[in-house]
């Protein structure tokens, strides 16, 4: 038998006013459209914001339905977003934020594994890393690098 071990690294932001002023502004327009999120079950709200190579900031919120597994995630409502309407552009960087209605998140909270999934096609599609960034309502920001510091052992097509 052999171990493998994986080690992952994150840069670790105080608060929103330690990041740079690119980040602090991608990542105040993820508080802004997580406000808007509709989560009337789990009153658990999510913002996404995903910077392109062209530019464009491309917004996102969850959006929940009686039928539970209708519903969606903000990284997945941004990315598919980004995707149809930019299907040519390279995600640089996603700033996502998440916030409790019945307690306060000061945690960072990362991507559930179905946003992992769903960013790790990207990633892979474009043969470049996505620069990740996530918090809580408050508190500490953390950085990844890349989607392979939160997925590392990552299922592509490369399995099909």
């Amino acid at each position: 038998m052999k171990k493998i071990t994986i080690t992952t690294e994150f840069s670790v932001f105080d608060s929103l006013e330690d990041l740079p002023n690119d980040i602090y502004s991608l990542m105040g327009q993820a508080v802004a459209i997580r406000k808007k999120a509709y989560a009337p079950y789990s009153k658990f709200r999510v913002g996404t914001a995903i910077l392109l190579d062209n530019g464009k900031i491309v917004l996102g919120s969850n959006q929940e339905n009686a039928a539970y597994p209708s519903g969606l995630c903000a990284e997945r409502v941004a990315i598919f977003q980004a995707g149809a309407i930019f299907p040519e552009a390279k995600i640089i960087k996603m700033a996502i934020t998440a916030a409790s209605d019945t307690n306060k998140t000061t945690m960072p909270i990362p991507p559930c594994g179905s946003c992992r999934q769903s960013i790790a096609e990207y990633e892979i599609k474009q043969d470049t890393p996505i620069e990740i960034y996530f918090m809580g309502e408050t508190g500490a920001i953390y950085k990844s690098a890349s989607l392979k510091n939160l997925l590392p052992f990552m299922f592509d097509k490369n399995f099909l």
